[in-house]
């Protein structure tokens, strides 16, 4: 992966600290964030194990001079960033880092997140919209709703972020709507 053109992209999200606070890069922790969840990591302190265990690669890219952050600097960081202006950053990434083919299958389906449902606040559980390039095993867009039925309101909306021309759309029937089609 390269941190170089991710940071590239994700230059313009905002960081939410105070300058003089900070004493990590904000792309670098961005950077380990969404290469540990690559890897499967499932919690802050799996995050900063994760670092810890390839902290020679991030050095070897020029990364983390000051040292790897512990998980509750970067749970706070990442807490603190605002989700829509991620997205749009990442969707921007993966259509540069990704090679589509001419004819390829996009996978269109929405997911209920796993221990989303929050008991003690009665929270729903998260729902969210996934665009998948099957060819190439990799997430395009996500798009998150507020229950299953905005899935419809949601997937127009995520097919908008994404450059889909020339691509085969694959959808379950609740997508198949006229105004999708």
């Amino acid at each position: 992966m390269n941190s170089g053109a991710f940071q590239q992209f994700f230059s313009s999200l905002e960081d939410p600290r105070q300058s003089a606070k900070v004493e990590h890069l904000f792309t670098d922790i961005l950077f380990l964030v969404v290469c540990a969840s690559i890897a499967g990591a499932q919690g802050w302190e799996d995050i900063e194990d994760f670092g810890e265990l390839h902290f020679n690669w991030f050095t070897n890219k020029g990364l983390f001079k000051n040292g790897l952050p512990v998980h509750d600097t970067i749970a706070r960081v990442i807490s603190r960033i605002d989700s829509e202006q991620f997205q749009h950053c990442f969707i921007d990434w993966m259509k540069s880092i990704s090679v589509l083919s001419e004819g390829r299958l996009i996978a269109i389906d929405g997911k209920r997140l796993c221990g989303s449902y929050n008991r003690e606040n009665r929270m729903s559980a998260i729902h969210m919209v996934n665009a998948f390039a099957t060819e190439n095993n990799v997430v395009l867009g996500q798009m998150k709703t507020e229950s299953k039925s905005n899935e419809i309101t949601a997937i127009p909306a995520l097919l908008e972020l994404l450059d889909i021309k020339g691509g085969l759309i694959s959808i379950d029937a609740m997508g198949c709507q006229t105004d999708i089609a």
